[in-house]
């Protein structure tokens, strides 16, 4: 199950989650309530007020204990069963998962000081260990229901492989673990369970997701809608660039794909229709604005913050890294579409319907203070812990001291209970997650596997990053981003370090190629969810979204053979980088729309159309690729030779438009 689909089905009563009466919708407010200010104090070190800290492991046990009994009271045991009321089975899964939590919270103390996932069939009682076994088991069946067949199969299988390690076939060889002490290894020790999936959650993804789910129930979703209406609606393609810029900025704070596409595309996707986009058109672009969203900073998606965790950097330097190909991205779709409108002769939306930049200021202008805070605390101050909670409490005050849609209670129930069914989900995914990672920690095999990569691989930098490209987008198409990523950080990211290649930027490029399953057929979930909206062919929204978003193929690649692309490396180069990329992204967005602005619609270029088009493309790459590091060419010599190929396909297009003109 993807982490579109995820997301999709998150309203109540739907067929995946079930319509909680009121002593169980009540339990997920105050649960809620509870993960929230529980986090609040760790992150802040209030200490309870009582000078009372808890030890890492059991704060994430008591999220644990608090959060993940809830997905058997959210999810029923398959879509659709019993989506009207908890039966006996789940209200047991509840007890069961929430005793055992408690009795790892009374235990944590005494597990640390011992060593219990080392040595715990020797020196802990037998039922503890025991307990640890079937809250392996309880966090496999919460990681079904709220990820799916697929994930909890992958997990499953990876997690159990410890037992079975020394009969496996090489390079899978290991030696084996016994059931308990696996068992043990899971639940007892800081790799697994609580592992940096889990970390991650605990420490960084709460508060955005609460500054996200804040962002959304404040209005900020019409106030971006607006804006990007007011700047540019009345140009030509105004509205899909309109999409372009509202997505990305809320989308970029909000972290989610799919529910992205679904509240500013039922805004964006029929405008663009009115002012003569197809619908299969209209979608795509909602489609890669929305997914490009989840890849640009300030906030990203978590993803970003297990990243951060992997890497042991602050996330404020994931989050400058991911800047310039972000920029790269949105530029490109920026010019398709402009290229696009050229080439279709179509027009902006009127004036008289669009909103006044000054109204909309008027009405939102306390947003502008909210980003600035998160981008300051973020960025500058690197504070990541405090930025979503500080931002989120400017964010409240302001709010109900000039917003017209003031929160009351009703709007402060909705804002919890939105947050308690993203924290469950997350929870019960990234626990189930992080056993692929206690597994390969247990039995050593991450050094191993690395080396038979590299052996299959014959140590070619350009055949590693091709078979992640590929083993990336197989598994982003059934996996979350987030497990997809864990996957190949453990797997294939120390193959691509071991040859040479930066690890922010490997790390990155394995981010990216798990995207872009989402813009891609045959899956393609946001580009089908934008399709629903659209009324199109989900297929043909699909493809369209391919062309489209077709930077995104190119991008991490060049960031991987040339760091500089992500801020890695000297400032002078970066500079010559980005630029000649610009130029690049610009000429293979008019290639592959037949439209180059100064120039007109190649389309007067008669039969030399394609073969202009083809140049422009090919010269395009060669420009926004950067030479040297594992490029064969120097800066120089791949600038000079786009040069060759491009300047004479636009000094033919040119000329033969000019001749076209005359006629």
């Amino acid at each position: 199950m993807s982490e579109a689909s995820i997301e999709i089905d998150q309203e109540p009563g739907s067929p995946r989650t079930r319509k909680l009466s009121p002593g169980w919708y009540a339990l997920l407010l105050a649960w809620t309530t509870v993960s929230i200010l529980l986090c609040f104090n760790q992150q802040f070190t209030l200490r309870f007020f009582v000078d009372f800290t808890l030890l890492d492991t059991e704060y994430f046990w008591a999220l644990v204990g608090l959060l993940l009994p809830l997905a058997f009271v959210l999810y029923p045991v398959r879509p659709g069963l019993h989506v009207d009321r908890v039966p006996f089975y789940d209200v047991m899964l509840f007890a069961a998962t929430t005793a055992l939590s408690g009795v790892m919270i009374w235990t944590g103390r005494e597990s640390a000081a011992n060593g219990w996932e080392y040595a715990a069939t020797s020196v802990a009682p037998t039922w503890i260990v025991w307990s640890a076994v079937v809250m392996w088991v309880l966090v496999l069946e919460a990681l079904r229901r709220a990820g799916g067949w697929v994930l909890v199969l992958i997990m499953g299988a990876f997690s159990v492989f410890p037992l079975f390690a020394s009969v496996m076939p090489a390079p899978l060889t290991a030696q084996s673990v016994s059931l308990l002490d696996t068992a043990s290894y899971h639940i007892f020790s800081r790799e697994s369970v609580l592992g940096i999936p889990m970390r991650a959650f605990a420490e960084l993804v709460i508060g955005f997701l609460v500054f996200g789910t804040a962002l959304q129930y404040t209005g900020a979703g019409t106030f971006f809608i607006n804006f990007a209406f007011a700047l540019c609606g009345h140009y030509r393609g105004g509205a899909a660039k309109v999409a372009i810029f509202s997505s990305g900025l809320l989308g970029s704070m909000s972290g989610s794909v799919i529910s992205n596409v679904l509240t500013t595309g039922t805004m964006t996707i029929p405008a663009m229709k009115r002012t003569g986009l197809k619908p299969a058109m209209a979608g795509a672009v909602e489609a890669c604005a929305s997914t490009g969203a989840v890849l640009a900073p300030p906030v990203m998606g978590a993803t970003a913050f297990v990243m951060a965790e992997f890497l042991d950097i602050p996330y404020a330097q994931v989050a400058l890294a991911a800047a310039v190909p972000a920029i790269l991205y949105y530029f490109a779709l920026f010019m398709q579409i402009d290229c696009n409108a050229g080439r279709n002769s179509m027009v902006g939306l009127p004036r008289e319907e669009l909103p006044r930049l000054r109204d909309v200021f008027r009405d939102g202008w306390y947003f502008l203070f909210v980003i600035v805070l998160l981008v300051v605390l973020l960025l500058v101050m690197k504070r990541e812990n405090w930025a979503p909670w500080l931002a989120t409490a400017l964010l409240l005050v302001l709010n109900q001291l000039f917003s017209k849609q003031r929160w009351g209670r009703r709007d402060f129930v909705k804002f919890i209970e939105g947050n308690g069914r993203v924290f469950v989900e997350l929870i019960a995914i990234l626990a189930g997650v992080g056993l692929l990672v206690g597994a390969f920690s247990l039995t050593g095999l991450t050094g191993t596997l690395t080396t038979e990569l590299l052996f299959i691989a014959g140590n070619s930098p350009i055949l590693l990053m091709l078979m992640g490209a590929l083993t990336s987008f197989i598994l982003g198409m059934g996996m979350t981003i987030t497990a997809c990523y864990i996957f190949l950080a453990v797997l294939l990211a120390p193959s691509l370090i071991k040859v040479g290649l930066n690890p922010l930027a490997v790390h990155m490029f394995i981010m990216y190629w798990g995207m872009i399953s989402f813009i891609t057929p045959p899956v393609a979930l946001a580009a089908f969810a934008a399709a629903s909206v659209a009324k199109a062919s989900p297929i043909e929204t699909g493809f369209q979204a391919m062309k489209i978003g077709s930077i995104i193929y190119f991008v991490p690649f060049f960031f991987l053979m040339n760091p500089s692309l992500v801020l890695q490396g000297e400032m002078g180069e970066f500079a010559m980088h980005f630029v000649t990329a610009l130029i690049g992204v610009a000429l293979v967005c008019a290639g592959l729309q037949g439209y180059q602005a100064g120039i007109g619609d190649l389309r007067r270029c008669g039969i030399l159309e394609w073969p202009v088009r083809v140049a422009l493309i090919v010269g395009g790459l060669m420009f926004a690729a950067p030479g040297g590091g594992l490029m064969p060419l120097s800066p120089l010599e791949m600038t000079l030779g786009a040069l060759a190929v491009s300047v004479p396909a636009l000094g033919i297009a040119l000329a033969l438009s000019r001749r076209a003109a005359l006629r």
